[in-house]
């Protein structure tokens, strides 16, 4: 699996992963280039290292493209997500913000963290979890770009139980490196 990963979803010309690939009838491979952040799987699941280069590119990409860019912040789905969606204003929100895919991005960071300075953009990640949760501490699925009221399953587990494993990766890196 990881070999056809790395020949057939690794895309040199993007120095990063696509999201899917599907084979043309000539044997030659049409990529699909959307960002995804579902790709951060690639990594989470152990079959590169966070810090392989070709990952970091790829997170890199997510935070970079999938970030939504108004005032309520988080990170989207993938570009142009249509479900639920608020905004056809792709440039500035990209999809609506998901508390899973922004603790997606808030893990590799907690993953990627050498010193305990470098786990605070992963704390702003996890903080803006609680912020855009309800007052009960429910989480939604996903929040409004503008609004920041809950979108779609509100409370929903995966969001739950996203925040408290990066909580407690979060907390064992911190416990890991040196004061």
């Amino acid at each position: 699996m990881k070999a056809g990963a790395e020949s057939v979803l690794y895309h040199p010309e993007l120095k990063r992963f696509v999201r899917m690939a599907n084979r043309n009838e000539d044997k030659s491979w049409e990529h699909d280039r959307t960002i995804d952040s579902s790709m951060y799987g690639l990594w989470y699941f152990g079959m590169f290292e966070p810090d392989d280069p070709r990952i970091v590119r790829t997170m890199e990409a997510i935070r970079e493209k999938l970030a939504v860019r108004t005032a309520v912040g988080g990170i989207a789905r993938y570009e142009n997500d249509y479900y639920h969606q608020q905004s056809q204003d792709i440039a500035t929100v990209p999809g609506n913000p998901w508390f899973i895919c922004t603790l997606w991005v808030a893990e590799w960071m907690i993953a990627m963290a050498k010193t305990r300075a470098d786990l605070k953009p992963a704390v702003a990640l996890l903080e803006w979890c609680v912020q855009h949760g309800l007052p009960s501490g429910v989480l939604a699925e996903q929040v409004h770009p503008y609004s920041h009221a809950p979108l779609s399953v509100s409370p929903l587990t995966w969001s739950h139980a996203t925040f408290v494993m990066a909580v407690r990766e979060y907390l064992d890196k911190w416990k890991s490196l040196p004061k």
